[in-house]
């Protein structure tokens, strides 16, 4: 062995021990170059890319001494074009994703020697099996990472945009990512979340709808991953597949020059999630060039679809779930609400029959006096207008249940709270102090689940304090959103359950369920808001809400 391949030998080893640890594809990328450069003397060194759809070499690292670097020299090699290397030039591929990545590219003051071009192919390959290696530990990482937040019970949404960056992070799609969902029901495919990839923010074509038809239907019912790219504004196949109308459907990004949203896409990929149970939905990758995606990306795909199953299946059971536990809490609201207003309808109602009475026995005794009969007559409507604000908040309660609209009226279901429990705040010496702003903003949320939600927290802010105290209910704007405090005087919550009161079924309470405090939970993250609670024991309670602002609605 020559006295050069006993330096290369020294030298590829301490490039793999020195790769051995790192986990940064750009680290690497430095400490080999910095290494390359040693060996073999070199003045310059680089690596280049040439990213899809783009004319020219771009450097992802160099070491420059000694001036520019030639890009079309770069630009050649990477199109595996005949080009004329200079003798002070020495180049070698790197690869990654199974496929050529990048040029390795070495410049010295002097010519190289015969044997280094060679040399620099060694080095260039064990570089190539050094990144694949962190790939590969890149991709364990976000496996784990995305089945840590299933075993946690992320909500849904979250989880399914954790699965999302997680396909950017490690195919680096330059467009978008989707997950559809499929309705069986309506045959048809809902778009519940979408990352764009140059977009900070919403896609604003969340809630899309697409249509299927047998013909889709079957060929969602495998398992496997389509591939397409866009040639002359039609797409084709590029693994062998007959599938062109599942590209064709998924292809919702028309472009209108309203939104930078709105950029179409040139290549594709599309796994349907099939299970025992049916086809679950679709998950779709999406870059702006054609032939961007190879079979890496492809096989990384197949490994995201179980994951994108069990969210979506956990998400079914879980709105399945928490219906149930909606549908229990209100029973459980409602027959509450009896026990608590029957006091104040039975003492209203009480002092209605005796005045009637009263009148009945003056009139058959000819002793009736007028204005006896106007104190009586207006006591009586006293107590027939609280009975009817009562069962008109009870009723109000149970119509806006049944409405679909997103558009909640605050100040309204907030009258309908108060006209069931102020009649028993008052006979608990419990004062109301109310702050709103002069016109409040409709919320994102159903009309029913905001009545549903100040009716638990008022309830629960009332049962807290059975000595008398303060009950606070303020609103307030914070940016997009609205902020509705509720702040009690009672007994307070416990340290050691704080952390537990939003759990379904715990509660200290001798005649609760234990489901109030997580239905309002469930409601607030289904609108897209946020709960916090604070508490001091013996010195009372803040919740506070944070619930999406309708543009322009206010009352």
């Amino acid at each position: 062995m020559s006295r050069n391949d006993i330096a290369l030998w020294s030298r590829l080893d301490e490039l793999r021990a020195g790769l051995k640890g790192m986990r940064e594809d750009t680290k690497a990328l430095r400490f080999s170059l910095r290494l390359a450069c040693e060996h073999f003397k070199a003045r310059d060194g680089c690596f280049a890319v040439l990213p899809p759809g783009q004319a020219q070499a771009q450097l992802i690292s160099a070491i420059q001494r000694g001036g520019h670097w030639d890009l079309d020299l770069l630009t050649a090699f990477l199109q595996k074009e005949k080009a004329s290397i200079p003798r002070n030039v020495i180049m070698a591929p790197i690869h990654r994703h199974g496929r050529f990545w990048a040029v390795l590219s070495l410049r010295s003051e002097h010519e190289f020697e015969k044997h280094s071009p060679r040399a620099l192919l060694r080095m260039a390959k064990t570089i190539s099996e050094s990144i694949e290696v962190i790939d590969w530990h890149r991709i364990v990482e976000v496996r784990s990472r995305i089945d840590r937040k299933i075993m946690e019970e992320l909500r849904p949404r979250d989880l399914f945009y954790q699965i999302l960056h997680g396909l950017r992070s490690l195919t680096h799609y330059d467009h978008s990512s989707a997950l559809l969902i499929c309705d069986a029901r309506e045959d048809v495919l809902d778009l519940v979340a979408e990352q764009i990839a140059w977009v900070k923010g919403k896609s604003h074509r969340i809630g899309l709808r697409l249509s299927l038809n047998e013909d889709l239907r079957s060929l969602m019912r495998f398992s496997t991953v389509y591939g397409f790219h866009r040639q002359n504004g039609k797409w084709t196949e590029w693994l062998g597949q007959n599938a062109t109308m599942l590209a064709e459907l998924l292809d919702y990004n028309k472009v209108t020059g309203e939104s930078d949203q709105d950029l179409r896409e040139s290549a594709m990929l599309c796994a349907p999630l099939a299970t025992r149970d049916g086809v679950l939905g679709v998950l779709k990758v999406s870059a702006r060039h054609p032939s961007s995606f190879g079979s890496y990306e492809v096989n990384l795909l197949q490994r995201f679809v179980p994951l994108a199953a069990v969210a979506i299946q956990n998400s079914q059971r879980t709105f399945t779930l928490e219906t149930k536990m909606l549908e229990a809490e209100k029973k459980h609201a409602v027959a509450n609400l009896a026990r608590g207003v029957s006091h104040d309808i039975n003492n209203a109602l009480g002092a209605v029959l005796p005045l009637v009475q009263q009148i009945l026995a003056d009139i058959e005794s000819n002793r009736l006096d007028s204005e006896i009969l106007s104190q009586d007559l207006q006591q009586i409507e006293q107590s027939l207008q609280t009975c009817r604000r009562i069962f008109g908040g009870m009723l109000s309660l149970a119509r806006g249940a049944t409405q679909g609209t997103s558009h909640a009226d605050v100040r309204r279901a907030l009258d309908g709270t108060l006209a069931i429990v102020r009649d028993g705040l008052e006979r608990q010496r419990i004062r109301l102090d109310i702050q709103l702003m002069d016109l409040v903003p409709h919320v994102r949320m159903v009309q029913g689940d905001l009545e549903q939600l100040l009716l638990n927290l008022v309830v629960n802010a009332r049962d807290s304090m059975s000595e008398g105290g303060v009950l606070s209910i303020k609103g307030d704007r914070a940016g997009e959103k609205l902020k509705i405090t509720i702040r009690d005087t009672g007994c307070g919550i416990p340290p050691e359950d704080m952390s537990r009161i939003q759990e379904p079924f715990f509660t200290t309470k001798h005649n609760g369920n234990g489901l109030g405090l997580s239905i309002c939970r469930s409601i607030v993250w289904n609108a897209g808001g946020e709960m916090k609670i604070e508490s001091q024991p013996g010195a009372g309670t803040d919740i506070s809400v944070l619930v999406p602002i309708v543009d322009d609605k206010t009352t």
